[in-house]
């Protein structure tokens, strides 16, 4: 058995990670899931969060909203709605998302669409959290 596993990240509009991974963490739509080489097959929905990958002693992180990963025990492929790594993500306009996102949730107005306001705010957290373990925070 390899120490690796391939590992492909795509949105609809590129090819964001094509690298080779010794473990990963992935957010499930019930859950976070770990990754190892040899993993057995599945495949699972994608909640918004955050995605992990180590190759030898260098960490990398993504977030990410929506989509499905497929695991198999050599390859984890991705196919996200979104996927970014955490040095391209703009945290100032991050913070704007979360601000008015949290805004809306404690406005007490009835129009004000609940679960899109909380996919907003987590997915917005989710990008900001990326950033900072990238060393890029708002203000760098």
């Amino acid at each position: 058995m390899s120490d690796t596993f391939q590992l492909e990240i795509v949105t609809p509009e590129k090819m964001v990670v094509k690298d080779h991974a010794e473990e990963m963490q992935i957010p499930g739509k019930n859950g976070y899931l770990g990754i190892l080489p040899g993993h057995a097959p599945l495949i699972t929905e994608l909640a918004v969060g955050q995605i992990s990958y180590r190759t030898g002693t260098d960490t990398h992180y993504l977030c990410v909203a929506w989509g499905f990963a497929e695991v198999l025990p050599d390859k984890v492929t991705i196919l996200a709605e979104t996927a970014e790594r955490g040095e391209d993500v703009d945290c100032a306009r991050a913070q704007q998302a979360k601000q008015r996102a949290e805004q809306r949730l404690t406005s007490g107005d009835p129009e004000v669409d609940v679960p899109r306001a909380q996919n907003a705010l987590a997915r917005a957290n989710a990008r900001l959290d990326v950033a900072g373990k990238e060393g890029n925070a708002v203000g760098s």
